[in-house]
């Protein structure tokens, strides 16, 4: 689990364990971002549902293949813009990088400086340079 911000986390796919340590974190809301079959062995959606609602999360699923779509963006945005003072979001999918550019590109949306976005992803390991903000 890497932080973003103050409110964001972003990690590659998740286990069950990982959300005890998120649930610590005040974490609220569980984004997967990960297209359903998309590698054998995946966790299901019903499955991540499922671990969430034990660990006291809400969870919603954004699927993004490649670079997040406007739609996804924006369904992101909700997800960040549905917490309460103090709660936390943990996005996730393969590798987190699709996590971290859904996160930037609804931070944009929002009137974020893209550079700014750019630095916090890079601190965070994730480069998005490539990606049109």
């Amino acid at each position: 689990m890497k932080s973003l911000n103050h409110a964001t986390f972003v990690a590659g796919q998740i286990a069950h364990d990982d959300l005890s340590a998120a649930a610590e974190a005040n974490v609220k809301v569980l984004v997967n971002h990960r297209t359903p079959g998309e590698e054998l062995g995946q966790p299901s959606s019903e499955n991540m549902a499922a671990m969430a609602a034990d660990a006291g999360m809400r969870y919603l699923e954004i699927p993004v293949a490649g670079i997040p779509s406007h739609e996804a963006a924006v369904r992101t945005l909700e997800a960040m813009d549905s917490l309460e003072p103090g709660e936390r979001i943990l996005m996730f999918c393969r590798s987190g990088m699709r996590s971290t550019a859904a996160w930037a590109m609804a931070e944009r949306l929002r009137g974020a400086d893209a550079d700014d976005l750019r630095a916090q992803a890079l601190a965070a390991g994730y480069d998005l340079s490539r990606l049109p903000l």
